[in-house]
Parts: C-alpha cells; sequence; structure tokens
C-alpha cells in the first residue's frame, strides 16, 4: 500500500510545496521561514511517524499570515491525497500530551467531514516569529483540506508548552487515527463511505 502524496500550491503570496508518507519514520525536513511553527510541524511529523518534507515561500514581509495558512491547507490536501479512500484506517483516534506544566488533548475523527474546535489559551501575541492567532488558524486550515474532525485543547503557564503539546498531541491522535488495522475491511463507515 503505497500512502504518500505530493502538493504544490502557487500564489501570489505564496509557494508552497508538501510531500507527505503517511508510512514513514517520522523524518522531518520543514522550511517555511517562521522557525517557531516549523518546530511545531517537526515535532508533528516525528511523533505521528508521518515522514514530512514542506517547502514555502511567502510574503514574510506582509506577516506571517499568508504562509502559515497556505502550508497548513497544502499540509491537510496532501493529507487527505495520501488517504484516499481511507480504507482500513482506525479511524478515530485521542491523545492527551503533557509538556512540563502544560497538557494538551486532542481527539480525532478522520471522517472527510471537516470541523474544528479549538482551545488553545495563549497569553502572548508572538511565539517567536509565529503569530499565536495563526496557530489556531492553521489548525483549522488543516482539518479542512485533510477532511478532519479535531477537538484540540490545551492548559498551561506558558505559550510554547501550550502550542508545543497541542502539536504532539495531533500528532499521537493522528498517528494512531490513520494506522491501518488489518481486521479492518474497507471504509470505516456503516455508511460504506466517507
Amino acid at each position: 500500500m503505497n500512502r504518500t502524496a505530493a502538493v504544490e500550491r502557487s500564489t501570489r503570496e505564496t509557494t508552497v510545496s508538501v510531500k507527505l508518507d503517511l508510512d514513514g519514520s517520522g523524518a522531518g525536513n520543514i522550511a517555511t521561514g517562521v522557525g517557531f511553527f516549523d518546530h511545531l510541524l517537526t515535532s508533528l511529523s516525528y511523533h505521528s511517524l508521518i515522514d514530512l518534507t514542506i517547502e514555502t515561500e511567502g510574503d514574510l514581509y506582509v506577516d506571517d499570515h499568508h504562509t502559515v495558512e497556505d502550508t497548513a491547507l497544502v499540509l491537510g490536501e496532501a493529507l487527505a491525497a495520501a488517504l484516499g479512500d481511507r480504507s482500513g484506517i482506525s479511524r478515530f483516534a485521542d491523545a492527551r500530551v503533557p509538556m512540563d506544566e502544560a497538557v494538551a488533548e486532542a481527539v480525532l475523527d478522520v471522517s472527510g467531514r471537516p470541523y474544528a474546535v479549538i482551545d488553545l489559551p495563549f497569553t502572548t501575541e508572538r511565539i517567536g516569529n509565529l503569530t499565536t492567532q495563526n496557530i489556531a488558524h492553521a489548525l483549522e486550515a488543516f482539518t479542512r483540506t485533510a477532511g478532519l474532525t479535531l477537538h484540540l485543547s490545551a492548559r498551561g503557564a506558558n505559550d510554547h508548552h501550550i502550542a508545543e503539546a497541542a502539536f504532539k498531541a495531533l500528532a499521537r491522535a493522528l498517528r494512531a487515527a490513520v494506522s491501518v488495522d488489518p481486521r479492518r475491511l474497507g471504509v470505516p463507515s456503516t455508511k460504506g463511505t466517507l
């Protein structure tokens, strides 16, 4: 089973290239120009065991919004393409991940129905060169093109820890949800399609 994808998108604001292997080892090669976003996506790759190569050139002279959003949109498209009709996957998963004083919980349905409920209580405007407001926006964009239902929440006192725990929890849930269940024949839905 070849569960890989390569997706590119080019606009006047960004050029994004994503290569993804769902059955990888967690190797991440991420370069968006937004350092803390690269850090979060590297954690996502590593802890989900999804090999991920992302190259983004964006209009960072404006701000980080277009770069972060478009990267997330293309990442979601690549995930959806690699999943195909989603036959044989576990589909549902959840994970809780601590990072020092912070703890995050991700509950995921790889359903084909995009919906995101994000509750990340940041208290600062930026972490490095990433606007904290764009973290939830990126997660929403990712779920939209990937076709995921995601409930992601965290609590803590340090914004870096909150964000990193959230992405690690998402990674662990994603790893479980997209894993192939050897007992599952066909699409994991009583409707016969996702």
